[in-house]
């Protein structure tokens, strides 16, 4: 985990400056075009004046009052697309019956006959330090003995999880499902045919021509990833509407064997789903929560060690199940820093650039031995949400960003509360901080995910009207009164 805190190793140099030196070649690009645009409205001014003081003949005025129509009329269409904003979001909350305790959990793992008492030992110690607590819930179909893992199991859980919070989300912002121009389901290891994408236009009788699209195989940077890929398709389909669907399916990735690194997936995430609207149409601006500010991808998929870091294999006994190998960390370390080089080149301000710039000049050319300056991402974003893969892994992200307790607080609630539901996590976080009154008019938010491949995918938004309400609403409705809860630390030996 050194690598998420050391933002810079010697190793890194080459990559971090091919990373960095385009992004800063657009920006300054971009600060030309600016200044070009700037000298043309200021060359017409001046020659307006010219012809006024000269008193020269009316067509001139003519020829400059059609130069200027023409310089804002270009300006509207080489400039940036429409704005992208975020109307609202729902997640789900499982019904009570769903919720898990650690006993009943263990009780049933031990009457299933492929689990031996060493196999039972260790998913004990893995869920006392999972940093989640004994409310969370798997679905129906992982409450039976054995689990019920077949294909028709896997769609019931499919309906159980997306239809709930999309009613929930159509019915808060007065939508019809007939209005969704674009729809984006996201669902690493269940990938049915007909697709997830298809089981919601046809239960909601969408229109023919909604451009539906299905992710798989994305990890726990889904739901950022399906924002970002709406945000593309905003940019081609002017005043459209863009849903995306956001979950993972436990029944179908439950691993039945006796492989320890396998047997972290059953003891890890839980139920959940979410559901976020999005929307380019002007008007509304003034109805929704955010604005997408910025979208950022990067992956590490390009190196063999990265690559193969999360894999879905095969055990000796041929049963399938999710490895995370133990190089898993580094390589999320160092996929986070790159991601973090190329967004705060363009978020953060001059002074935090120039000072870390300067410590990565002189460890490269001066004193090999000095650290990198780490970059204050709080002078420009208040609120994060961050990966909840582990308490470990979100306290030592925090640390690599300089973040208190207060800041990684969202994260950590999540986990315990509702343990580690994949992609749709970063928004039962976003909740947290709605239902906590934190979120005010002007606030930026980062949602940080971070998925297999490896990919890290940053979204900002900047958060456009008071929010108010949301304790008594959404899924931490009614125990927000009950966080931040203490949790003690537990080291699995």
């Amino acid at each position: 985990m050194d690598s998420l805190s050391k933002l810079g190793d010697d190793d890194d140099h080459d990559h971090y400056h091919d990373l960095l030196w385009p992004s800063i070649s657009k920006h300054f690009v971009s600060i030309f075009l600016d200044l070009v645009r700037l000298s043309f409205l200021a060359t017409l001014l001046a020659l307006e004046t010219h012809f006024l003081l000269h008193k020269w003949a009316p067509v001139f005025h003519y020829l400059f009052f059609s130069c200027f129509v023409a310089f804002f009329t270009l300006k509207r269409f080489v400039s940036g697309p429409d704005q992208v904003y975020l109307v609202d979001f729902s997640c789900l909350k499982p019904p009570s019956s769903c919720k898990v305790p650690f006993t009943s959990f263990l009780e049933h793992a031990s009457m299933i006959n492929i689990f031996d008492r060493e196999s039972i030992d260790f998913m004990a110690k893995i869920l006392a330090s999972s940093g989640q607590s004994e409310e969370t819930y798997l679905p129906p179909q992982l409450h039976y003995i054995p689990p019920k893992t077949d294909f028709q199991d896997s769609i019931k859980e499919v309906h159980m999880v997306l239809f709930p919070v999309l009613d929930d989300l159509l019915e808060k912002t007065n939508v019809h499902a007939r209005d969704i121009d674009i729809l984006i389901v996201n669902c690493s290891g269940f990938c049915p045919s007909p697709s997830l994408s298809s089981i919601i236009v046809n239960r909601y009788s969408m229109r023919s021509d909604v451009k539906s699209f299905n992710i798989s195989g994305m990890g726990c940077s889904a739901s950022a990833l399906g924002v970002d890929m709406a945000k593309s398709l905003l940019k081609v389909h002017k005043d459209s509407y863009a849903v995306v669907l956001s979950t993972e399916i436990l029944s179908t990735g439950w691993y039945s064997g006796r492989e320890r690194p396998k047997l972290l997936l059953n003891c890890l995430f839980r139920m959940g789903s979410a559901a976020i609207l999005l929307t380019n149409k002007p008007k509304a601006k003034n109805a929704s929560k955010y604005k997408l500010v910025h979208s950022l991808r990067t992956q590490r998929a390009f190196e063999d060690k990265a690559y193969c870091s999360a894999v879905r294999e095969e055990d000796a006994d041929g049963k399938l199940g999710v490895v995370f190998k133990r190089d898993l960390l580094q390589v999320a370390g160092e996929t986070l820093r790159s991601n973090m080089t190329l967004l705060g080149s363009r978020v953060l301000p001059f002074t935090e650039k120039f000072w870390h710039g300067l410590s990565v000049f002189r460890k490269r050319f001066i004193h090999k031995s000095c650290e990198i300056y780490v970059p204050n991402f709080k002078t420009v974003v208040q609120h994060f949400c961050l990966p909840t893969s582990g308490r470990p892994v979100i306290r030592e992200i925090a640390k690599g960003l300089k973040l208190g307790e207060v800041d990684m607080e969202a994260a950590l609630m999540t986990l315990y509360r509702f343990g580690n539901q994949s992609s749709s996590s970063l928004w039962y976080e976003l909740a947290y901080m709605e239902a906590k009154q934190r979120v005010k008019k002007g606030d930026k938010v980062w949602q940080l995910g971070m998925g297999s491949g490896p990919k890290c995918i940053s979204l900002i938004l900047e958060c456009v009207r008071p929010i108010l309400g949301e304790s008594e609403k959404g899924p931490w409705a009614s125990c927000i009164q009950e966080y931040p809860v203490a949790i003690d630390e537990v080291v699995v030996t």
